[in-house]
């Protein structure tokens, strides 16, 4: 067994679909054997891909690594809505697909790029009155929330096969990426959810430094070791 070591540095994952962010911390923690494990921007369970993982003293940069600006790919599809704006909620609404082209769908997407408000859903992990909205949503409660800023900087199909549309996203964070799918379905007047989500990017980090949950957890800390990105390599010279 090799030593226990005191690690520090940005270790960017490639979380797998069905797990939570936290769950991925949690096994890097177990892997580790270290408690100061944390991640910068969450991933619902559904989505796959970059995910950056904060280890030892590396975790004071969680603030500045969560702003970044984030690229996603995914799929919507049309004519159903869900309790969650996703695949892993119920179908609460199924309407019929307009005869759509894919000029005509772009051009709705267009609407949704520049800067805005949006309002987070109610199956979210934000915080109101100290209550988690999924929560609250659970047991049948919708309450208010503050709509929150964001920017949109690129929203366009790479794939158009009705009832689905494969997309690529450049957005700020706090951006949910399920509203979007959800306001567009709305817009088109016909509903949608979101069916597949994967961040490829979050800023210059990417899915192709990326290492699979399944490999990190065969590895010996030794390699470990190597994929971890040094604090003062992570962000800006002015940061520290």
């Amino acid at each position: 067994m090799e030593q226990k070591r005191d690690l520090e540095g940005v270790l960017l994952i490639d979380k797998p679909s069905g797990m939570t962010s936290h769950d991925v911390v949690d096994q890097v923690r177990r892997k580790l054997r270290m408690k100061r494990v944390g991640h910068a921007g969450t991933l619902d369970p559904m989505a796959t891909g970059l995910l950056i993982i904060l280890v030892g003293k590396a975790t004071k940069l969680s603030q500045y690594l969560t702003s970044l600006d984030k690229t996603y790919s995914g799929t919507i599809k049309l004519g159903e809505s869900t309790n969650t704006q996703d695949a892993d909620g119920e179908i609460t609404v199924t309407r019929p697909v307009p005869e759509l082209s894919q000029l005509q769908a772009q051009f709705a997407m267009s609407d949704f790029v520049g800067d805005q408000y949006q309002t987070p859903p109610m199956f979210s992990a934000v915080k109101i009155k100290g209550q988690r909205l999924y929560k609250l949503a659970r047991k049948g409660q919708e309450v208010e929330r503050e709509p929150r800023f964001i920017r949109v900087s690129k929203f366009e199909i790479t794939r158009f096969d009705l009832p689905e549309i494969d997309f690529t996203l450049d957005c700020s964070k706090g951006t949910y990426v399920r509203t979007l799918a959800n306001d567009l379905g709305e817009k088109l007047e016909c509903g949608a959810h979101l069916t597949a989500l994967r961040r490829d990017a979050s800023d210059d980090f990417s899915t192709a430094q990326a290492v699979e949950l399944d490999a990190f957890k065969e590895m010996e800390i030794s390699e470990i070791e190597k994929k971890l990105i040094p604090a003062h390599e992570a962000t800006p010279d002015n940061f520290f």
